[in-house]
């Protein structure tokens, strides 16, 4: 019972630091109960399967913590109108099972070579996997660690040196360090540590947030320039109107949107994630013949020196079978691949796309389909997106104009999660963000307030500003420090004016990614290497 109670306390801890509704102070101990959970059971229990119990409790926290911070998936719904078990099953499931194995892994090391060479294996092997959640097809960097102060920005400033994983790292080295000082604490009831600790911890966790107030309050980015910015928010229902509505009338309501509220000279309108053409897609070989590209074209001739920067569907059609496995055979001898696309458009030139780089796992996305395919057939989750894979972008794009100086990085919806994959598009000089998405998948859940969370660490990360147009909300204007300067409602079909101040020079993390990250992957690997050398040292011995 005492160990299910310390796995249950590390789960409600978990829950309680995450955005919107937490307090992330908890995150700095939140796996202290877990991390004392192993250390009694592996050291004092007298159960027979030791390493199964400390698999089973760890289990309990993360599927715990998986369900309080992401259940909001139920919100999203089958063709026929039902809420999706799976896609909430499925995914919390699988995100505790691996959280779960890389504590056992943590587990396995810890026995085979003590405590503090198993605490070091611990904050490494978790940065590892973060760092694999945000690379590899079944992508859910949800709820990495760091992401959790996205709600206090003001103390997180120095996310512009090491990001949103530089945030892991530090909540992991506090909670090792909670962990050693009750250790300490229990083994000798030593006053002098305990305070010579206490005060370290404090260090810990207080420095850096004293580092980023005084960032904060001493901002002394100077922009090049400002731009005007027009985010449309049609607030569109994705499972009924989008698919049913006709395609000319759903542009209509998105440009007399733009029309409405345009006051005064507008430099870009962004309009969210696939807005047009609402069923179907719009082929990319006819993107000069399109009626609805052209009709957006025809309303900018109505406003000089305006762009258009806007969410579509599209795709491509071939009759050669692409390299690449996302192209579907159409009819015998015709290949099509699909895109979730940002395109800008201007009067009098050519319409420039970019395809959406990191596509949802199961919604956009058929993870490893040339391995799984065969045996899973079309066994993917249908919440409106594509029932195979669509194609990507390889390289960032960035939009720019020759009527001012925005130089624009169209970061499509789940795109905004990943900190280092956002900072190529600052690298392709972007000096302002726009994020065009569609959260309503999720109804009225945390799940739209936590993206939009999110994107404040970009903001702080690259030190831009950014434009975010949501199809139902929220949209915002969100400045170099990661505050909203201004947002919508919610379910509210409106347009968002914001002034846009344009930077230039790049962080020390967009020039250096994970840095931390990679410096704990290394450390790892000799960690493993060290035991592998050891254990044949050792029966070499033997042997002799």
């Amino acid at each position: 019972m005492k160990y299910l109670i310390l796995s249950l306390f590390s789960a409600i801890l978990l829950s309680l630091s995450w955005p919107t509704y937490g307090f992330p102070i908890f995150i700095f101990f939140a796996l202290v109960p877990l991390l004392l959970m192993e250390h009694e059971i592996t050291n004092f229990s007298k159960l027979k399967r030791k390493s199964w119990s400390v698999f089973g409790l760890a289990y309990i926290t993360f599927i715990i913590w998986n369900i309080v911070t992401t259940g909001w998936l139920y919100g999203s719904k089958n063709p026929d109108g039902t809420h999706s078990m799976a896609a909430v099953v499925l995914p919390v499931i699988t995100n505790s099972l691996l959280y779960a194995f890389v504590f056992m892994l943590y587990h396995w090391y810890k026995k085979l070579q003590g405590t503090y060479f198993g605490l070091v294996f611990f904050v490494a092997i978790w940065m590892a996997f973060e760092k694999l959640h945000l690379n590899w097809e079944i992508s859910w960097p949800w709820l990495n660690l760091g992401n959790a102060f996205s709600e206090y920005p003001k103390l997180i400033q120095w996310y512009d040196t090491f990001g949103a994983t530089g945030g892991s790292f530090w909540i992991l080295l506090c909670n090792v360090f909670i962990f050693y000082t009750v250790r300490m604490w229990q083994a000798g009831r030593k006053i002098k540590s305990l305070v010579t600790n206490s005060i370290i911890t404090s260090l810990l966790i207080g420095i850096p947030i004293i580092i980023s107030v005084i960032k904060f309050n001493n901002f002394a980015e100077k922009p090049i320039g400002e731009v005007s910015v027009l985010m449309i928010q049609p607030d569109l229902d994705p499972y009924n109107e989008k698919y049913s509505k006709d395609s000319i009338q759903i542009l209509k309501d998105v440009l007399k949107l733009a029309e409405e509220n345009s006051k005064g000279r507008i430099d870009f309108y962004i309009a969210p994630e696939t807005a047009i053409p609402g069923r179907g897609s719009i082929s990319e070989g006819g993107f000069e013949d399109s009626f609805l590209l052209n009709d957006v074209k025809s309303f900018l001739q109505t406003k000089p020196n305006s762009v258009f920067i806007s969410g579509i569907s599209s795709h491509k059609i071939s009759q050669t079978k692409p390299e690449n496995t996302s192209a579907y055979e159409l009819q015998p001898g015709i290949w099509a691949e699909s895109y979730n696309t940002a395109v800008q458009i201007i009067p009098n030139q050519k319409v420039e796309a970019y395809h959406k780089g990191k596509l949802v796992p199961g919604v956009e996305i058929f993870p490893y389909m040339k391995f799984f395919k065969p045996i899973l057939g079309n066994a993917m989750i249908d919440l409106g997106g594509s029932v195979t894979s669509l194609g990507i972008s390889k390289e960032r794009k960035v939009f720019a104009n020759n009527f001012n100086k925005g130089k624009v990085a169209p970061i499509i919806c789940y795109e905004s999660i990943y900190g280092e994959f956002v900072t190529d598009y600052v690298k392709k000089g972007a000096n302002f963000l726009a994020i065009v998405t569609n959260d309503s998948w999720w109804g009225v859940t945390q799940g739209h307030k936590q993206l939009l969370s999110y994107a404040k660490l970009r903001a702080i990360e690259t030190r831009r500003e950014i434009a975010r147009a949501a199809n139902s909300g929220i949209s915002a204007h969100i400045n170099a420090k990661g505050e909203i300067e201004e947002d919508t409602l919610y379910e509210d079909q409106t347009a968002l004016f914001a002034k846009i101040k344009l930077y230039d020079g790049q962080t020390f993390y967009v020039k250096y990614g994970d840095l931390l990250t990679r410096i704990c992957i290394y450390i790892l690997g000799f960690l493993v290497f060290y035991t592998l050398i050891k254990k044949l040292q050792s029966r070499n011995k033997k042997s002799v």
